[in-house]
């Protein structure tokens, strides 16, 4: 039987500041149950604080406001159920009272705030915390109720949901970014929520996976009741997911309403014109039936990459694409010697000799790994040092201080922050800073050091449209004016289109096609998607 909408969630003209600086201004929304909220805006605009604000942590109390959860408690065991009228708990079948929790008046002694607190889930972009050991089943049952008797098919239900099931056995360390998102989507749906919180929650998804977790999301959302905010840079997982959009600058209401008037407003300052090609040098990467097999107790024989043969010329901007673990961050990690190839080689030229990655000490890939820049999916900032120090003395940069300020300055307007910005960014705390500045910030680390090869795993999975015209161009900028050679590995498509000067086509380890970035991303958004995605 389908119940009437009920409000879950208000927020009333809430207010928050850092150190002097605003970053949300007077926002307000409400969500009955079975709805979803979209946030979208450019990084800093406030919507990880509302998240943060949203899911209670108490750093992120407002300045002024209200978050009020609707909800009803039984009057028997305590447990909080959705708002409907007259309804019996639950778990206990007692009677229930409704409440209006105003979560941020309540004292810290009020058992409610925890009560609150626990049936609020997030996931957070980029934080993959999943125990490595565990097979993604028991990552995802580690958050079920262990009085729940059907607790194993509900972790299994939540595996579906985001399209694991082909993984379900599978150890979480050997899972890729994209795969271990999804992870932490199924374990936090697991606990069974009522209000659902997500930043990003499809940043690093190829299109059709991400579509296919966009459809899970919302068919949980309505056939459960509960309400959902999320915050994504993508246009159109606001437009596919959101009931309503808000559009947040400098923590300012910009516009809110519907989802597709939102984003074409969000998008209006979106444009790019790709460059024409420059001349190309010769073959500095080359991969020859390269192959990376391991053991797994529960799986056997493990192919992550299986004869792989291409090359990459000095200067080229190299993008490796397909569907979340088919290899590709796997290949990156073996031309950057991380990870040593099981058969076939891996080699890459310094001066006029080639160096084979697989082999060990300074005569081997030691003579190469110091011309290598990795950003990786899952980068980290040193959170107790400035940002200066974070581009400098963290990273080992011997040279005098005066010259370490002016190159930082230099590679951080080269990521897209603005000069009048970047004084009061450099002496900034990573945590006072939003998640993609961060990664800009990550980003600049890489480039600082001018290596003569980039590998960018997921550069711009939580950035907006027009930061990423920003790194893109900061790419093809490094490319024409320093000979840097780059590696990107994504599921962005534009930033594919925009910057690449060829792409390869990967699937279950081995290369389909390889060729102009047009041709390939046509291609693949022919290909049926894989059993289990």
């Amino acid at each position: 039987m389908t119940r009437e909408s009920v409000d879950l969630l208000t927020i009333e003209n809430v207010s928050k500041s850092f150190n002097k600086r605003c970053v949300l201004n007077n926002v307000s929304a409400k969500l009955s149950t079975g709805k979803i909220l979209g946030l979208v805006g450019k990084s800093a605009a406030g919507k990880s604080v509302l998240i943060h604000m949203l899911r209670c942590t108490e750093e992120y109390a407002p300045d002024s406001g209200r978050v009020i959860y609707h909800v009803n408690r039984c009057c028997k065991c305590g447990n909080l159920d959705l708002p409907y009228p007259g309804v019996p708990c639950t778990v206990c079948g007692g009677e229930t009272e409704r409440l209006d929790v105003d979560y941020w008046s309540l004292k810290d002694t009020n058992p409610l705030k925890a009560d609150v607190k626990a049936r609020v889930a997030i996931m957070l972009q980029r934080t993959f915390a999943l125990f490595g050991d565990k097979s993604v089943i028991e990552n995802v049952m580690e958050a079920v109720n262990d009085k729940e008797a059907d607790g194993v098919k509900r972790a299994i239900e939540m595996i579906e949901m985001v399209n694991l099931t082909h993984r379900t056995t599978h150890i979480a360390r050997d899972l890729s970014g994209g795969e271990k998102q999804r992870v932490v989507m199924a374990r936090q749906l697991a606990k069974k929520p009522l209000f659902f919180l997500a930043d990003e929650p499809t940043g690093t998804l190829d299109p059709t996976t991400a579509e296919i977790v966009h459809k899970g999301l919302i068919d949980y959302v309505r056939d459960n009741g509960i309400c959902m905010v999320f915050a994504s840079h993508w246009p159109e997982a606001i437009d596919r997911m959101a009931d309503e959009a808000i559009l947040l600058e400098a923590g300012d209401v910009k516009d809110q309403g519907d989802p597709k008037e939102v984003t074409a407003r969000f998008m209006e300052e979106y444009h790019f014109e790709k460059q024409e090609t420059s001349e190309l040098g010769e073959p500095i990467i080359r991969l020859e039936d390269a192959k990376k097999h391991y053991f797994s107790v529960v799986r056997g024989v493990v192919k992550a990459v299986d004869g792989v043969t291409f090359d990459i010329r000095e200067r080229e901007v190299f993008s490796l694409i397909g569907y979340s673990g088919a290899g590709k961050t796997t290949t990156s990690r073996m031309i950057a010697g991380m990870t040593p190839a099981t058969s076939g080689k891996v080699s890459i030229k310094i001066g006029d000799d080639w160096v084979d990655m697989s082999e060990t000490g300074f005569s081997g890939k030691g003579r190469a790994t110091p011309y290598i820049g990795f950003l990786h999916q899952e980068y980290t900032l040193y959170p107790f040092d400035t940002v200066l120090q974070n581009l400098t003395t963290c990273i080992g940069m011997k040279m005098p201080a005066e010259l370490a300020k002016v190159k930082a300055i230099q590679v951080l307007e080269s990521v897209g922050f603005p000069r009048d910005d970047i004084d009061k960014i450099l002496y900034a705390y990573p945590d006072s800073l939003s998640v993609g500045e961060c990664q800009r910030i990550a980003f600049a680390q890489v480039l600082i050091k001018e290596p003569r090869i980039i590998i960018l795993d997921e550069p711009t999975g939580t950035m907006d449209p027009i930061t990423k015209t920003i790194v893109a161009k900061s790419v093809i900028k490094a490319r024409e004016t320093l000979g840097e050679t780059f590696i990107v590995v994504s599921h962005d498509m534009d930033f594919v289109m925009n910057c690449s000067d060829r792409a390869v086509f990967m699937r279950n380890g081995t290369v389909v096609s390889i060729g102009a970035p047009e041709e390939i991303l046509e291609e693949f958004a022919m290909e049926p998607v894989p059993e289990g995605e």
